[in-house]
């Protein structure tokens, strides 16, 4: 893989796989040839597809995206608390890397069953677990948080008022992604600051297309804020360094 950018938050929604309307919505199709029309113009070299609330447990589509993206891509999924330790492993090997609980718009497994599944796959593949989450609900979780072996949370924990549950996370060594700049209401620049300033290896830029319900759409512009605010240095970990580090990529 050359550098370039490693893409740490996408999904891909193709119809001719299972999808389950939430809370009324289904997304417009968003298939891995869209994708890729995306990421040859922003310089992005691999990356990691998340499974929405709209694919539920569905595993299909995520296989079929990540043969057609390739090696360079692996992906985040949601499975039920049942899945079989064979099924994880298999996953495994199909580049698949962490589990979702979508605490926000459902669709994952319940947050009851959140511990015993984050330690069962990062003991059988060194999985770790995502959040998508506003961070202000955490609060009285942070304990049990960071006993888990690695969590990373998604879209800087959506709101200003989740801002300090997050740092604590992030000074505990929770990963952060720098994604869904359309979703949040914070001071993005401000967040990455702080969140640079405690551990510059936690964040992870990610481009959050198609941008489904957000606000407004990912912009290329994004990627600017992210370098501007971050210097070059600490911009090049959260672009690229860090999330390859995370989520291992089968080509490098």
């Amino acid at each position: 893989m050359t550098r370039g950018i490693f893409d740490a938050h996408f999904h891909i929604i193709d119809p001719r796989f299972p999808l389950v309307a939430n809370q009324g919505y289904l997304p417009p199709p968003f298939t891995a040839e869209d994708y890729n029309t995306h990421a040859k113009s922003l310089d992005v070299t691999g990356g990691a597809v998340v499974s929405g609330s709209f694919q539920a447990m569905d595993q299909t589509y995520l296989v079929d995206a990540l043969e057609r993206l390739g090696s360079t891509y692996v992906g985040v999924t949601q499975l039920p608390a049942s899945v079989s330790d064979a099924e994880i492993m298999e996953l495994d090997r199909r580049g698949v890397r962490a589990i979702r609980f979508n605490l926000r718009r459902g669709g994952s497994e319940g947050i009851v069953m959140l511990a015993a599944m984050a330690r069962r796959v990062h003991e059988l593949a060194r999985w770790h677990v995502e959040f998508y989450v506003d961070a202000c609900e955490l609060g009285d979780l942070v304990g049990e948080l960071v006993s888990l072996p690695q969590i990373a949370v998604d879209h800087l924990g959506l709101s200003s008022e989740g801002l300090p549950i997050l740092l604590k996370l992030v000074e505990a060594g929770a990963r952060v992604k720098a994604t869904g700049f359309g979703r949040v209401t914070l001071d993005v620049a401000a967040a990455l600051r702080a969140i640079a300033s405690v551990n510059p290896r936690a964040l992870m830029f990610g481009t959050d297309l198609p941008s489904t319900r957000a606000r407004r759409p990912f912009a290329a512009s994004d990627i600017d804020l992210v370098v501007d605010t971050l210097g070059e240095t600490n911009g090049r970990l959260a672009l690229f360094d860090n999330a390859v580090a995370l989520y291992r990529p089968r080509a490098v």
